[in-house]
């Protein structure tokens, strides 16, 4: 059976614990199985990347990474 979270792609949460503590962004993504959520702009990691079609160059991107939905709440907006 799938679990059932309060919070879903497209809602406006604020990061209640952690290095981005305070911050509010917009859930992207929601991953069931690690009980995580990305939202945007918040937990960002800077990742090497080597060179590929689209990136013919490689070198780092900055990318948002999980964090777990008990440091997440929703807010009205």
């Amino acid at each position: 059976m799938a679990k059932k979270f309060k919070i879903k792609k497209g809602d406006q949460v604020m990061i209640i614990a952690g290095d981005d503590k305070g911050k509010t962004g917009e859930v992207l993504k929601v991953l069931p199985k690690k009980d995580a959520v990305i939202v945007a702009g918040c937990k960002i990691a800077r990742k090497a990347v080597k060179p590929s079609e689209e990136n013919k160059e490689g070198g780092f991107i900055n990318k948002e990474m999980p964090i777990h939905i008990s440091n997440v709440k929703k807010v009205e907006g």
